[in-house]
C-alpha cells in the first residue's frame, strides 16, 4: 500500500471521505497529536485500527466530532457541569466520557457502556470532521507503545505502507494527548491528565477528582494502563533534585563512547556543560508541545536519552510527567 501525505484541501478531503466510507482509515491532525481515523459506526474499520497499531483490544478509543455535532445522537445523561466545561474549554484538548447510547461500534469502547467524546480545536481537524460528517474513532496515529506523532512525518515513519492517506496539518501545538474526564458521576473525575488541568476544571465547576487506577482493574480511558510514548533507544529518567547525578552519568556515558543526549528544560540547559541536548523549552506549555518531538528527535541520534524531570510538577506538568514516566519506564 502506498502512503500519501497531502495538505488539507478539497481533493484530500474528498479522498479521505471515500476511504472512510469504504471502511478504511486515514491519519489527521489535531491540536494535541495526530489521530488514526475510522468511521465509528463501522466495526470492521474500528477493529482495523487496533490491528494497524498493534493496540491491545481492551484499550478504548475516543470519538471525535465537529463543533456543531449533536452529542445526544451518541450519549445520554449529559450533566450540567459538563455543559459548563464545554463552554469553557471546547473546542479544545478535553475529552469527556458519558454513558453511551450504544450506537457506535462496541469496539470503540471495548464493550463498555461509556463513550469518550472530543471536539478538537485544530482548524484542519474541524474541516476534516465537517467534511466527512461522521463520528470518527481515533487513537494516536502511531505504532502502539511508540512515541505519539506530532507531525505528518512522524505518522509516516510509523505507518508507511499500512495506511493510504495522511492529512498534513503541520506540527501539533499542544503536544500531549487530551485530558480525559469521567462525566458519569455527580462530580467530574480526571482519568488522564493533559493540557486542561484538574485545577482549571475545578475552577469552573467547583470540584474535580483525580482517578487512581487499581491493580487488575479494567482500563477506563486511553493512556491509563500500558507502557506508552517510548522511543527506540535506551532511556533513563532523573528527578530534578538529582540533576547533578544526571550530568555525571551523561559524561560517563560520553566517555565510554555512548551517543548520550540530555533531555531537559531550558533552566537546566543553562547549568549543563555537555553538547548533546534535547531542549524542551522554558514554559510548561512549551515543554508539553516539545516532549514527543524531542523524543522522536532523540531516538534518531541517540543511543541513550537521559532525561531530567522539570522542577514544576503541578498544572500541565502533571500530564507531562505522566507521559515522561511511561516513556522512560
Amino acid at each position: 500500500m502506498k502512503t500519501q501525505i497531502l495538505q488539507i484541501d478539497e481533493h484530500s478531503l474528498r479522498l479521505a471521505k471515500k476511504i472512510l466510507t469504504d471502511g478504511g482509515v486515514v491519519a489527521f491532525p489535531t491540536e494535541t497529536v495526530y489521530g488514526l481515523a475510522a468511521n465509528a459506526y463501522d466495526s470492521a474499520a474500528v477493529e482495523s485500527i487496533f490491528s494497524i497499531k498493534g493496540r491491545p483490544n481492551d484499550n478504548p478509543l475516543i470519538v471525535h466530532v465537529h463543533t456543531d455535532y449533536d452529542l445526544s445522537e451518541l450519549v445520554t445523561d449529559i450533566p450540567e457541569y459538563s455543559q459548563l466545561l464545554a463552554k469553557a474549554f471546547l473546542p479544545g484538548p478535553l475529552t469527556m466520557v458519558y454513558k453511551s447510547k450504544q450506537r457506535v461500534s462496541a469496539a470503540v469502547s471495548c464493550g463498555m457502556d461509556t463513550l469518550a467524546i472530543r471536539i478538537p480545536s485544530h482548524e484542519g481537524a474541524q474541516r476534516f470532521l465537517r467534511y466527512v460528517d461522521m463520528p470518527i474513532a481515533a487513537p494516536s496515529a502511531n505504532v502502539s507503545k511508540h512515541v505519539s506523532p506530532v507531525t505528518a512525518g512522524h505518522v509516516y515513519d510509523d505507518l508507511n505502507g499500512k495506511i493510504s492517506l495522511i492529512l498534513d496539518g503541520g506540527k501539533c501545538v499542544g503536544g500531549i494527548e487530551s485530558t480525559v474526564l469521567d462525566c458519569t458521576n455527580e462530580a467530574p473525575c480526571v482519568l488522564r491528565s493533559g493540557l486542561v488541568t484538574r485545577e482549571m476544571i475545578a475552577a469552573v465547576v467547583g470540584e474535580c477528582d483525580e482517578y487512581v487506577m487499581k491493580d487488575g482493574e479494567r482500563v477506563r480511558s486511553p493512556g491509563m494502563k500500558y507502557k506508552h510514548y517510548s522511543p527506540k533507544c535506551q532511556t533513563v529518567l532523573f528527578n530534578f533534585d538529582n540533576k547533578a547525578e544526571a550530568f555525571k552519568y551523561y559524561h560517563e556515558k560520553i566517555s565510554a563512547g555512548v551517543a548520550a543526549y540530555l533531555m531537559c528544560d531550558d533552566s537546566v540547559v543553562q547549568e549543563f556543560d555537555g553538547k548533546n541536548i534535547l531542549n524542551l523549552g522554558k514554559t510548561e506549555n512549551e515543554i508539553a508541545a516539545n516532549l514527543y518531538d524531542k523524543l522522536r528527535e532523540g531516538e534518531r541520534v541517540a543511543d541513550l536519552i537521559i532525561a531530567i524531570a522539570p522542577q514544576k510538577q503541578d498544572g500541565v506538568m502533571v500530564g507531562v510527567m505522566n507521559r515522561m514516566k511511561k516513556a522512560f519506564g
